[in-house]
């Protein structure tokens, strides 16, 4: 399985952490008003805000939190105004790094970026620089006690997958494109198939097997720029052993 999926995953499991639920919910609401300000408040015509609504849903966020959120995004509520920014840069072993920024203060926040990225072995590049080496589709993740292999691939493929993996030795992964995952996903669910993790994302082309020291860096590396308030996602291509992410996680 991916570098990115074995993270995303591995970071789910251990996110109950209640410290980090107020951080979580920042930043999902950030996303859901700019969702809301970019294709309007109704969920049903706006794929990205329902997608927002829906992970807000999945942390237990206040329906009066999402409410105000979307009217902030519409016009409805004052609200400050927030900035898109992918940033493109490098961090241990070469690994390449896509960052998703939110932010009311540019200047401000890439310079905290700068300062993390180079803390931690990295340092941003030019725009263009790794983008290419990424593209966008979907991601769904199924433990395998959970599914029968055949089974699993048939429901995937005849729903829309493009393919699955069984290479990890825990975990399926099969992979949408970025209009697909939320029909992939239904069709799984209303099989009673459990799913642990499904999201659209940046995929990596290639990837760079990171051990040892970088191996630690690059982890506590993604800690640090995902624990930055202005950071929405962050993507990289790094393979990393399972047991190395436990114990560096842990």
């Amino acid at each position: 399985m991916s570098g990115h999926s074995k993270w995303a995953t591995t970071k789910h499991k251990k996110a109950a952490a209640d410290s980090k639920r107020g951080k979580s919910f920042t930043k999902l609401i950030k996303e859901i008003t700019v969702s809301a300000r970019l294709g309007g408040g109704d969920p049903d015509g706006n794929p990205r805000l329902r997608a927002a609504i829906q992970k807000s849903k999945e942390q237990n966020m206040p329906a009066d939190n999402i409410k105000r959120a979307i009217m902030k995004g519409t016009g409805e509520l004052p609200g400050v105004s927030y900035e898109e920014i992918l940033y493109e840069g490098y961090g241990p072993g070469g690994t390449a790094m896509l960052v998703e920024i939110m932010t009311d203060n540019k200047n401000r926040t890439v310079s905290e970026i700068r300062h993390i990225l180079s803390r931690h072995g990295g340092h941003l590049g030019e725009a263009g620089c790794v983008g290419w080496m990424f593209h966008k589709g979907g991601d769904i993740v199924v433990d395998k006690n959970k599914a029968d292999e055949d089974t699993l691939l048939t429901l995937a493929l005849e729903a829309g997958a493009d393919d699955m993996k069984s290479d990890d030795p825990d975990q399926f992964e099969i992979l949408t494109a970025p209009g697909g995952m939320e029909g992939v996903k239904k069709v799984l669910e209303a099989k009673g198939i459990p799913i642990a993790l499904a999201e659209v994302t940046q995929i990596p082309q290639t990837y760079v097997k990171l051990e040892g020291r970088d191996a630690e860096q690059m982890l506590k590396l993604m800690e640090a720029l995902e624990d930055h308030d202005d950071v929405q996602k962050v993507h990289a291509n790094f393979d990393i052993a399972q047991e190395v992410m436990e114990k560096v996680l842990g």
